[in-house]
Formats: C-alpha cells, sequence, structure tokens
C-alpha cells in the first residue's frame, strides 16, 4: 500500500532547501482515521512514518512522508455540523471577523476546505455572496444539496483564477485546519493571492508549533497534518507570494491554535505588533532549531516509559483495559506509547463510531455505557485533553472501584 499512496519529499514546503533533519521520531501508524467496518477486518492498513523534520534553512517543521490526498480526503466523512463546539466556534468566528472589518455585506467570501459549509452559512446570513471549495464528494454534495455552493475540488493557483474571472475577486478568504494540510502549499497560496481583492483579507487557523511542544500536543501529528506552523517561517513564506502576516491571535482550538491575518503585501491593514513579538518569543525559545525538539522527544519517551511502568506493575494478562476515545489523535498516541495490544475495547460518544474497529490494531469500539456492562479495571483516556469532563461524567465508574489513567502532559491515576 507505502508505495501506491505515500510519496517522500526530499526538500522543505516552505522553501524548498534540502537541508532537512530528523528532529521528532513518531511511532509508524496506519491512517489515523481509518476506522473500518467488521467486514473489512481483513484489509491491510500498513503503518506509515509519522517522524517530523526541520528545515535548516528556514526552521519550518513537517511530514515529509505525504499520503495522497485523494486518499485521505475524497471520501472524508467528518462533518463540521455534527460538532456543536465547531458550530459555536465559527458562529463566534464570524462575528469576531465582522467586527474587526469594514467588510461589505454583498462581498465575496471563499472558504478553502469548506466542509459542509457550516462557517459559510454564517457569513451567508449577514449577507455575503459565499462560496466554498472541499475535495470531499458526499460531504460537497450535501453542502450544495443545502444552499452553500460549493466546489468539489482541492484549491489551486488554476481553480483561484477561474472563480476570479466568474466570480470576481474575494474580499475575505478564509481557511480553517487546512493549511497544514496541503503539500502544495506553494501553488496554494499563489491561488489565495490572485484571488484576493487588492484590500482583501486571507484569514487562516492552524494548531501552532509551540503550543504542540509545550502542552505535549504531539498527538496530533498524524498523515493529514503535514506541516506544524511557527510565526517565523509563515511569514517568510508568505513574503515570497507577495503576502503579509498583518496580525495573529491566539485560540484555545486543538489544544492551542493560531489565528492569522494576511493581506496583499502593503495593504490597507495596519501591522499589529504582536506578529513580532511572537517571532521573537519564538526565536527565544529556540524553536527554529533542533535542539529543543530533541528535549521534548526525551520528554515524551519519559513519560511513556512512566506509563508502560505502571502499567506492567500493576496488570496482567487478566486485566481488563479500555481506552475512552476513538479519534485520529488516539491512533497517534496508542502506537506511539505502545499500548494496542493491551486495550480490549475503545470507548468513544460518537456514534459514527459504535462497532468500527481502530486502524491497524482492529480494536473494536464501543459506546460509554459498555463501560458499566465490562466492568473494567482500568481505563486509559486517550481523549486526555477531555479527561475532567470524562471523569465527572463516569463518577460512578469510580465508586464502583475503577480507575482512569490519564497519560498526557502527565501520568495521573485518578480513583477513589
Amino acid at each position: 500500500m507505502t508505495s501506491q499512496i505515500v510519496k517522500k519529499r526530499t526538500k522543505c514546503r516552505l522553501c524548498d532547501n534540502g537541508s532537512i533533519v530528523k528532529v521528532l521520531p513518531i511511532n509508524p501508524s496506519p491512517i489515523a482515521d481509518a476506522y473500518v467496518k467488521k467486514d473489512n477486518l481483513n484489509v491491510d492498513q500498513e503503518l506509515i512514518p509519522l517522524d517530523l523534520y526541520q528545515c535548516q534553512e528556514c526552521g519550518h517543521v513537517q511530514n515529509l512522508d505525504v499520503v495522497n490526498p485523494e486518499y485521505l480526503f475524497k471520501d472524508y466523512i467528518f462533518h463540521t455540523s455534527g460538532s456543536k463546539s465547531l458550530i459555536d466556534h465559527f458562529s463566534l468566528y464570524v462575528d469576531s471577523v465582522l467586527k474587526k472589518f469594514d467588510l461589505k455585506n454583498n462581498s465575496l467570501v471563499v472558504e478553502v476546505g469548506s466542509n459542509d459549509g457550516t462557517l459559510l452559512k454564517f457569513f451567508k446570513e449577514h449577507g455575503f455572496h459565499i462560496l466554498g471549495i472541499d475535495p470531499a464528494v458526499d460531504i460537497a454534495h450535501k453542502a450544495n444539496k443545502e444552499g452553500i455552493p460549493t466546489i468539489n475540488n482541492f484549491f489551486s493557483s488554476e481553480l483561484a483564477v477561474e472563480i476570479r474571472n466568474k466570480n470576481g475577486s474575494a474580499q475575505l478568504v478564509v481557511a480553517n485546519n487546512v493549511y497544514a494540510h496541503s503539500d502544495s502549499l506553494g501553488d496554494m497560496t499563489k491561488g489565495i493571492e490572485l484571488l484576493l481583492s487588492d484590500s482583501g483579507v486571507f484569514i487562516f487557523e492552524v494548531s501552532y508549533l509551540l503550543d504542540i511542544v509545550d502542552n505535549f500536543l504531539f498527538d496530533t501529528i498524524y498523515h493529514e497534518h503535514l506541516s506544524y506552523h511557527s510565526l517565523g517561517s509563515l511569514s517568510s513564506f508568505l513574503n515570497k507570494y507577495r503576502l503579509e502576516l498583518f496580525d495573529v491571535e491566539k485560540i484555545n482550538s486543538k489544544g492551542g491554535s493560531i489565528r492569522c491575518f494576511a493581506q496583499k503585501i502593503n495593504g490597507i491593514h495596519e501591522k499589529n505588533n504582536i506578529v513580532s513579538s511572537m517571532i521573537a518569543e519564538e526565536g527565544r525559545r529556540g524553536l527554529y532549531s533542533p535542539e529543543i525538539f530533541y528535549k521534548y522527544s526525551n520528554d515524551i519517551d519519559a513519560i511513556k516509559n512512566n506509563i508502560l511502568n505502571y502499567l506492567e506493575k500493576n496488570t496482567n494478562n487478566k486485566t481488563k483495559i479500555l481506552g475512552y476515545g476513538a479519534s485520529t489523535t488516539a491512533t497517534t498516541l496508542m502506537y506511539h506509547f505502545e499500548i494496542t495490544s493491551i486495550l480490549n475495547y475503545l470507548i468513544d460518544d460518537n456514534k459514527l463510531k459504535y462497532g468500527m474497529y481502530s486502524p491497524g490494531a482492529h480494536i473494536e469500539v464501543k459506546p460509554s455505557n459498555f463501560i458499566y456492562e465490562y466492568s473494567p479495571d482500568i481505563i486509559i483516556i486517550l481523549a486526555w485533553q477531555y479527561a475532567d469532563q470524562i471523569i465527572s461524567k463516569h463518577s460512578t465508574y469510580l465508586d464502583n472501584g475503577g480507575k482512569f489513567l490519564i497519560p498526557l502532559p502527565e501520568l495521573r491515576i485518578c480513583k477513589k
């Protein structure tokens, strides 16, 4: 499978320099969200490398093993509208943008990676012309059916010209959690610059590399995410395509992200000092050098060893262990911490996952009420960012003598 759907980059995705070093080894895993039905358990799901590399020219951190995007995104099943937290996030997002910028309500707003149009729907309600671009066939069809005009394709500079010729320039181009997904960031960014009006704004949200390090978010490293962005590397990259960062906001999504604002060079928007101050902080922290990631790798391995030592001392082959969380991040965590073989089942609150089997290891996913039917000795909270909510929801399990193991940001055992 690997030879058919994976290619290996040899140069930096942002600056095309060949001086790249491995800085963060991560155990290979299957495609992180490739959960399968019972009748597909015989399908081989090969392990694909996840190691991160850093460019020694511009400091950009990236995965060089690139899975064919057609394989990842054409049959994508996640619908933004199925997540209340994302709906709320995008509602506040639109309110914030409209407060920040004086946009004419009949101007064009284009979203790259628009999914089912949840964000664009809010702009439509404010009187904007909207257009989405998304490669997922079924999701794009659903969006069009619900009145959100969506082009079913990958965004490119060629497509940008077609859109501009047909619809005019865009006052706003947005890309949320997709600017880290493309192996063709140069052509994508070229297209965004072509599509933007002279006074237009490009807004994109990405996970923030410094937060990934500081908050132990290494489980957000999976094959959809090819780039792990710092502002210093991004700023130089955007300048190559006649764009400039003029503002940035830190946000809480994905455990630590940034919302970046860019315009054409010498555009109308004044530059906020936060951009230069955050870039200076990245330099002070050593984010453009390998050493910070070598330490990070050692810290992750220390946590892994603590967990494995605890499990070795406190379990045997009769111990019943569940994993709570059947997401993309859970796949990375399970494979890197080497715990797939000890988990009897996975628990998740997403009904779409019930009866599915995890990528590669094929651990069956059960609803949360299975906890009380199965009476596990230990539940490892793979969705550790939501540990407090999960523990609160299942206090009865603790009352019955159960234990929760929270793996990150450090090993924690919760019991009565």
